[in-house]
């Protein structure tokens, strides 16, 4: 059934040439300051760092900590991801890349271990930037599980990423580009305890567009 989804996807889509970003190095300094925020205000705390000439492993970690806050601002929560940042490139180290190789369950614990890295973040820098076979898995990725009656409306990441674990080909091939942006809902009821605007990347107008909620 996944592999029936991928390559209907596949040749409706077509390659979409998937994360946007210069380098494997700006896709990890991407996939932290897109957590939470609209990949728009990514983009301008991108362009921060690189009208500084602080886009590299060995300048950013070499950065004050309020200096590296104040270039990643327009990301939302700053002080905070300046922090997760440098803290993950504390680990990557000065040979980052040789830091993404090898064992990929290895590599994927190394990551979840450093503060604010996630699964979901942890698992985009694997595969965009590592080039390993880690499946995203997101709200958008259940909801498609969902309605194809392959997984429960109530399923955890882990549970999802199991199911969608042996998807390597697929995600060579498909290269879609999606986000999710998780909005503040308030103590509005149990079913809107987390609310997510699903925002899909659209090549040819250069931006993302919102196509769920």
């Amino acid at each position: 059934m996944l592999a029936d989804i991928g390559e209907r996807l596949q040749h409706h889509y077509g390659p979409l040439g998937w994360w946007p970003a210069e380098s494997a190095f700006e896709v990890v300094v991407g996939a932290v300051l897109t957590q939470n925020t609209a990949w728009t205000n990514v983009e301008r705390a991108i362009a921060n760092l690189k009208a500084a000439g602080v886009l590299n492993s060995e300048a950013l970690l070499s950065l004050p900590l309020d200096e590296l806050a104040e270039l990643v601002r327009p990301s939302g929560t700053f002080r905070v991801k300046a922090r997760r940042l440098s803290a993950l490139l504390r680990w990557l180290g000065s040979d980052w890349q040789a830091r993404l190789t090898g064992d990929l369950e290895a590599v994927r614990a190394g990551l979840l271990s450093v503060p604010g890295i996630g699964p979901e973040t942890a698992d985009a820098i694997l595969l965009y930037a590592g080039g390993l076979p880690s499946f995203v898995v997101d709200a958008y990725t259940h909801r498609v599980l969902h309605r194809h009656g392959l997984a429960p409306e109530e399923s955890s990441y882990d549970e999802l990423e199991r199911l969608v674990g042996h998807a390597e080909t697929i995600l060579k091939r498909l290269g879609l580009h999606y986000r999710v942006v998780c909005l503040a809902t308030g103590d509005l009821s149990f079913a809107a305890a987390k609310c997510y605007d699903l925002e899909a990347w659209a090549p040819g107008l250069g931006q993302y567009l919102e196509v769920s909620s």
